[in-house]
């Protein structure tokens, strides 16, 4: 599975009291078959506080949907992995220290995306 590269997503988590889909647009890097986010408002934000309740999501990318599921990673070995990832994509970020307080602090979101039918 191939997931294409372009600036944005479209994420679909359901709402946690609504149980409605809830659409952000948001920046993302894919490594494999997973995509990694940063949450600026950290597990403030709508979208993560979803995700935390149903982990189950639906991500548009250049006119293609994936299915999968989402995790926080903060802690995680995985964690450096997301930021290093979303930050090259964004700020050509190469090596040496984070950028800026946005990359070294935000909150990292992994989403594993099911194998195609």
């Amino acid at each position: 599975m191939e997931i294409p590269s372009v600036q944005n997503c479209y994420l679909e988590t359901t709402g946690r009291v609504t149980g409605q889909p809830h659409t952000i647009e948001i920046w993302y890097a894919a490594r494999g078959t997973t995509i990694y986010l940063l949450s600026g408002g950290g597990d403030r934000s709508d979208w993560v506080k979803n995700l935390q309740k149903e982990p189950r999501v639906r991500v548009r990318i250049d006119g293609r949907t994936f299915t999968g599921t989402a995790a926080v990673i903060a802690g995680t070995d995985e964690e450096q992995t997301a930021r290093e990832t979303v930050v090259a994509k964004y700020y050509g970020w190469t090596r040496g220290p984070l950028p800026n307080h946005w990359a070294r602090g935000s909150l990292p979101v992994a989403i594993r995306f099911d194998a195609p039918a």
